[in-house]
């Protein structure tokens, strides 16, 4: 890995592959919902969109030929806490990469008509997802989480916010956000010697500065929300607290997330699918933030069954809670991490993710063999500071279904240790 600046400080994190031919390049800009101003909720993600409607050079169509001309693949996507236009081609078409990514994060001309067009996509997007109650489920288990914090809210905004916005609150927003010192290059795969050159020539007047906006920590507030959708599952999610990005436990988080609900050998997969049947989808999963997590398990179940998934969801909580993870399942967890770390580097667009992402959010990067000692340092002591900061105060519960008469007389504190 080799991180190095252009002459305007643009961050640039770039690793070599030359047994590749691919190359997968990436433009990460520190900015997601959880900055966005209460009435400007979803415009990181309409900037995401608007970037491919059209450029001074190049319209929507023509953006989208010059990479199905080469083969290459390009997409961005919006996150909580980023933004991250990227794309994957041979390696002898990088500099047409470049170039287009280059033109559509400088000159994207927000068009009104290709504006008001998006909005409509982006209002599709919405009902879409409004419609898959097993994806809504997560945003709500935010909202009881966080409450009305940043990070609580839906990246995609309100048909009321999108309505609300022009381009000039597009362009105003990308003039304080995407600066030089919120945004990060990486690349992974087969390119060439030349290839600052070609950054410095696509890259180099980029001169927006701005200092990065504070940010205010979430409390972890454990409250309860239940959005009422004629269904026939309940999707029912509960949440504890978890550990930020960087922290020093992360390896331990994810051995515990593995053996709780991370695989078909997981406990909860294992007790409530396999064994008793009572779900189709169950599983677990750990979300970073800055300065957060949430550590979360979902469960897709029909409604008679939702009381005994939710029991025996608690009791295998409640067991790993008090005595932790076998001896098994820290080493098995341990081959299973280290197995999927070492899988993944053979994807150029893993490795450019990694390297944006690490960057941008951490400014600190680790090698595989620094990766792999920490996975083995991890022992049943740190997994214990993990499950003690899990479990020490009452657990947030969402759920998206039909009734609400499962939730009555749940109490929220009854797993606190």
């Amino acid at each position: 890995m080799h991180k190095t600046q252009l002459k305007n400080g643009l961050r640039v994190v770039m690793e070599k592959i030359p047994t590749f031919r691919s190359v997968s390049f990436g433009i990460w800009v520190k900015t997601g919902s959880r900055n966005e101003s209460p009435d400007l909720g979803g415009i990181s993600h309409f900037i995401e969109h608007m970037l491919f409607k059209g450029t001074e050079r190049y319209d929507a169509k023509e953006i989208a030929e010059q990479f199905d001309a080469i083969g290459g693949n390009v997409n961005a996507f919006t996150s909580k806490e980023y933004t991250c236009y990227y794309a994957k081609v041979l390696d002898e078409h990088l500099p047409i990469a470049v170039d287009v990514l280059s033109d559509m994060f400088f000159r994207s001309l927000f068009d009104e008509e290709e504006l008001r067009k998006e909005k409509n996509v982006i209002l599709e997007e919405i009902a879409m997802y409004e419609d898959t109650p097993d994806d809504m489920v997560h945003d709500l288990i935010s909202e009881a989480a966080y409450g009305t914090h940043p990070l609580a809210l839906p990246i995609l905004g309100t048909e009321k916010q999108l309505q609300a916005m022009d381009s000039s609150h597009l362009k105003a927003y990308m003039r304080e956000k995407y600066t030089v010192d919120n945004t990060v290059i990486s690349i992974a795969g087969n390119y060439d010697d030349n290839i600052l050159e070609l950054l410095e020539k696509h890259f180099g007047d980029f001169g927006s500065r701005g200092a990065e906006s504070a940010l205010a920590a979430p409390d972890f507030l454990g409250g309860m929300k239940f959005h009422r959708k004629k269904t026939e599952q309940n999707h029912i999610c509960l949440s504890f607290p978890g550990l930020q990005i960087g922290d020093k436990n992360q390896y331990a988080m994810v051995l515990l997330n593995n053996a709780l609900g991370g695989g078909m050998s997981s406990r909860l997969f294992q007790e409530i699918r396999e064994k008793r049947g009572l779900a189709y989808s169950v599983y677990s999963y750990h979300s970073s933030h800055a300065d957060s997590g949430l550590f979360t398990v979902y469960a897709g179940t029909a409604p008679k069954q939702t009381k005994d998934v939710l029991e025996l969801t608690k009791e295998i909580l409640h067991d790993v809670s008090r005595k932790g993870l076998t001896e098994s399942e820290l080493s098995k967890g341990k081959e299973q991490l280290k197995g999927s770390l070492i899988l993944s580097l053979e994807s150029t667009s893993s490795r450019m993710n990694r390297l944006g992402k690490n960057e941008l959010m951490l400014g600190r990067h680790y090698t595989l063999d620094e990766i792999i000692s920490r996975i083995e340092a991890v022992t049943m002591e740190d997994i214990g500071d993990v499950l003690q900061g899990m479990f020490k105060q009452p657990y947030a519960l969402a759920m998206v279904g039909s009734s609400d008469r499962v939730l009555s007389g749940i109490r929220r504190d009854e797993l606190v240790v």
